[in-house]
């Protein structure tokens, strides 16, 4: 077993008291240096033992402490594609729940917004007399978003279902931060008061 500092340490203090003590002790000179003598090959052999125990046990410390783990780092790419679910509704079965009246009633929290009567303003939103049947972004003196100015179709009893459930959702980028309406009862009877507010109201499906 490797000799540790401390030991060496305790054993030369031991060694120095005992030299002490033997000191305190009358003997001859021959005697005395033979003790002294003896005294300082134990230590000359306990510091070599340690110096050996040093070199045979010795372990090289790394550069930097502790260990290195090598991960290979491995890059998993799913193929991210964008899939148009397009769903199908019966609009006609859709637009059967809705009435005018209640329409009506619903559209009061969007004329903050929107004008409905004919020769009507844009206000924050579009002017809507003749929305039914008009193309999307088709306002003329109004400033659409690119999602809407670019979006080429027309606001059918379909597209408006679509759009007035999340107008966030259906078209992405549109300025309209209106939370939509759930139930489609009330969306067919906002498009049927839409729908009645144009010089030509449309045939419902």
């Amino acid at each position: 077993m490797r000799p540790t500092d401390a030991n060496l340490k305790l054993s030369i203090i031991l060694i120095f008291m005992l030299y002490v003590q033997i000191n305190n002790i009358k003997m001859d000179s021959f005697e005395l240096n033979k003790i002294i003598a003896a005294i300082l090959m134990v230590a000359l052999l306990l510091i070599g033992l340690g110096k050996i125990a040093d070199v045979a046990f010795h372990v090289k410390k790394p550069e930097n402490p502790g260990y290195k783990i090598e991960v290979e780092s491995q890059l998993v790419s799913g193929t991210s594609q964008a899939t148009e679910i397009v769903e199908k509704i019966d609009i006609a079965a859709v637009m059967e729940l809705g009435d005018f009246a209640s329409g009506e009633k619903i559209f009061k929290k969007c004329a903050a917004c929107h004008s409905i009567n004919k020769g009507g303003k844009n206000k924050i939103g579009p002017a809507l007399y003749n929305v039914v049947g008009r193309t999307v972004g088709g306002v003329n003196d109004y400033k659409y978003s690119k999602a809407l100015a670019s979006y080429g179709k027309e606001w059918t009893f379909e597209e408006l279902n679509g759009f007035l459930t999340k107008p966030s959702s259906y078209l992405k980028g549109t300025k309209m931060s209106y939370a939509g309406l759930r139930k489609e009862k009330d969306r067919a009877s906002v498009i049927k008061y839409l729908n009645q507010n144009s010089d030509s109201p449309k045939l419902l499906p």
